[in-house]
């Protein structure tokens, strides 16, 4: 049976084979032990009738018969156990060889891709890139320099330090002339005259300081 219209069967196929085998073993044995379990009721029934009649001869010729029917729906329950067993070591070893099978082929797939990747190429890539790398660092680093001497960041800087100096002169002059504005003491004044005078230069005084340090803030937000 191994070979089939001059072709050698593959071992999968006859794995499949005695599959199907053991499966119809399997049925046919369940079948012909239903029968017998049928036919042990009716042997059951047969007794109680003839028991009922008072025949006592053909009650024991039954009750032989029952044992005998019990005995070999037992046997074809063991035989239908075994035959179950050995479909499981067949399905078990059909699982082995597609697990082979799958195991073989991802193996040629690894060995294929193994020898794809030449180790001396791919390091001799990362070398190339890790100057490449390099080299753009350099050449970006000049750049910036090149860039910041042809736009004159220090020049910048100095007339924004004149600006700010500008300015906060001109607030400086603006605070001398609030100053110069306010009443001096003395004088004709009474003498509460003269302590209300110096307490409203006093908060005028503190009204200009708080006057320049707002404009200050404002300045450095700008």
């Amino acid at each position: 049976m191994e070979v089939l219209f001059g072709r050698r069967r593959s071992p999968e196929e006859l794995l499949r084979q005695n599959q199907r085998a053991l499966s119809r073993a399997v049925r046919e044995l369940e079948r012909e032990r239903l029968k017998l379990e049928a036919q042990e009721k009716k042997i059951i029934v047969d007794i109680k009738k003839m028991a009922k009649q008072g025949q006592m001869d053909a009650v024991r010729v039954l009750a032989q018969d029952l044992v005998r029917t019990r005995r070999y729906e037992r046997k074809f329950l063991a035989m239908r156990a075994n035959v179950q067993g050995v479909a499981l070591r067949v399905q078990t070893l059909k699982s082995h060889s597609a697990m082979a099978g799958a195991m073989r082929g991802v193996t040629r797939a690894m060995a294929t891709m193994n020898r794809q990747l030449k180790l001396p190429q791919i390091q001799r890539i990362l070398q190339e890139f890790q100057k490449q790398s390099e080299l753009m660092d350099m050449k970006e680093e000049l750049m910036n320099d090149a860039i910041d001497d042809a736009l004159g960041d220090e020049d910048d800087e100095d007339e924004s330090d004149a600006v700010v100096s500008q300015v906060l002169d001109e607030l400086g002059l603006n605070l001398t002339e609030e100053l110069a504005t306010l009443p001096a003491p003395g004088g004709s004044l009474a003498a509460g005259e003269g302590r209300g005078g110096a307490e409203a230069a006093a908060a005028a005084l503190a009204d200009a300081d708080a006057d320049l340090e707002e404009r200050l803030k404002n300045l450095r937000r700008d």
